[in-house]
């Protein structure tokens, strides 16, 4: 019987050793895994940062709207670009409307950002664009 014990006891030395070493290399893998996957978040993370940023900083800057006219040139527009020219004109937001073919809501509208002018008004913003005081109180006439 003591044989029996003695080659027991050999096969179970053996067989730890086996598995030590197995599980050794898949322990390694599995700390290698979590590492990645921790990286993975972090940059996730910084990503969704990033684009709260810039989805906040979008919204607060004023955006151009592009149309072209005849010539194919392209006209920009900013609703704080077009309160520096009528207050340059010295106009209120209803005579300028009457230049361009609007209604003085409108202006105001454009004007805080809340509606963009259309496509077929640009051509009209960029004329009274190269007006002077003069030729404002004019056309209005």
């Amino acid at each position: 019987m003591n044989i029996a014990n003695i080659l027991k006891s050999e096969i179970s030395r053996v067989a730890r050793k086996e598995v030590r070493t197995e599980l050794q290399s898949v322990k390694k893998s599995s700390a290698t895994y979590r590492s990645d996957i921790a990286a993975l978040k972090r940059r996730i993370a910084d990503l969704e940062r990033l684009v709260k940023q810039l989805s906040k900083g979008g919204a607060k800057k004023a955006e151009a709207v592009g149309a072209q006219d005849e010539s194919g040139t392209v006209a920009r527009f900013s609703g704080k670009g077009l309160a520096a020219q009528r207050k340059r004109l010295g106009l209120s937001a209803a005579d300028f409307g009457k230049l361009i073919g609007v209604s003085g809501a409108s202006i105001y509208l454009w004007e805080e950002g809340k509606t963009r002018p259309r496509s077929t008004h640009m051509p009209g913003i960029a004329a009274v664009r190269g007006m002077g005081k003069k030729e404002a109180r004019e056309a209005l006439l």
